[in-house]
């Protein structure tokens, strides 16, 4: 059952997602040094808050949370490179794929109910993902090197999608983001000295990059991790679909980027499809909850 709370906050983490693509691109670092310090970064933050908090991270919740977090931290190292080493629109049109894979294994390992509707509404919202990409003149440099390693940051996510929605039956929404943070620091420490020869701290112009990565994608990352334990794991990665798209309206206000009439008719396409799911999941989700109500008077 989905929540009208988690449902809106699914959204709320998608468009932070979104801007965290434009801040990426245009950040001053190399890939795996953005994904290294960004998850570091989130690591010391997350477990001072929590400390302060007066609460802790157990071990039990920490192992919980390692698939998760291991998952999300090699995603992020992939993801940053390729969206520097290939167009944009290669890039997010690849992850966009996500949603397939999470809901084949969302329906087998979940036991997740997946309408036909939902099945259609998925393949038109693709399309209109596809739309949308392609018809960019993007100006970054293609590359094949880039396509693979964003097809290999798709299934990550897809797996990070599913680790997360099982540790968070278990680990509550701060100390599983906290876990996975710490678990994903020490996922990359030897990717990034093993990438630049070194240990090569930021600059002090590059932390400012770092903390708006931290701010902005980062609190998409907890925000959805809350509604991962409310909403449905198809729901959540159709609702993922509109990232691209949103990225694309961004780059069109903030970089200058050219939108052209195909890609307005993908925006369209996809923001109907999209439309068209939350409003008949919310409607359920008051069906449900009134069914249940009516039991209980019973």
């Amino acid at each position: 059952m989905n929540s009208r709370a988690g449902t809106l906050a699914a959204i709320s983490a998608i468009v932070l997602w979104s801007a965290g693509n434009l801040i990426v691109r245009d950040a001053p670092m190399e890939g795996v040094q953005i994904a290294f310090w960004r998850v570091s970064l989130g690591a010391v933050s997350y477990w001072l808050f929590l400390v302060m908090s007066g609460r802790r991270l157990t071990l039990s919740q920490l192992k919980a949370s390692a698939p998760a977090g291991a998952a999300i931290a090699l995603e992020l190292a992939v993801f940053f490179v390729a969206i520097k080493s290939t167009t944009v629109a290669n890039a997010t049109v690849i992850a966009a794929l996500q949603p397939l894979v999470v809901i084949a294994i969302g329906i087998k390992r979940f036991g997740e109910h997946v309408t036909r509707t939902l099945i259609v509404v998925s393949a038109i919202a693709i399309t209109g993902v596809i739309l949308v990409v392609f018809g960019s003149s993007a100006q970054a440099i293609w590359s094949p090197r880039g396509d693979v390693l964003a097809v290999v940051a798709m299934l990550l996510f897809a797996a990070y999608f599913i680790f997360a929605k099982h540790a968070r039956a278990a680990v509550p929404a701060f100390e599983f983001q906290t876990g996975l943070w710490v678990v994903g620091a020490v996922v990359l420490l030897p990717v990034a000295v093993f990438d630049a020869g070194g240990l090569v701290f930021p600059t002090s112009t590059q932390w400012v990059w770092l903390v708006a990565l931290l701010l902005v994608p980062g609190t998409g990352h907890f925000v959805m991790n809350w509604a991962h334990g409310s909403v449905s794991l198809s729901l959540t990665s159709l609702l993922n679909l509109g990232t691209p798209v949103l990225s694309t309206l961004g780059a069109f206000v903030f970089l200058n980027e050219d939108l052209g009439p195909v890609q307005i008719v993908g925006v369209v396409i996809v923001i109907a499809a999209l439309a068209i799911v939350v409003t008949r999941e919310s409607r359920n989700s008051i069906i449900d909850r009134l069914a249940a109500e009516e039991v209980v008077d019973l």
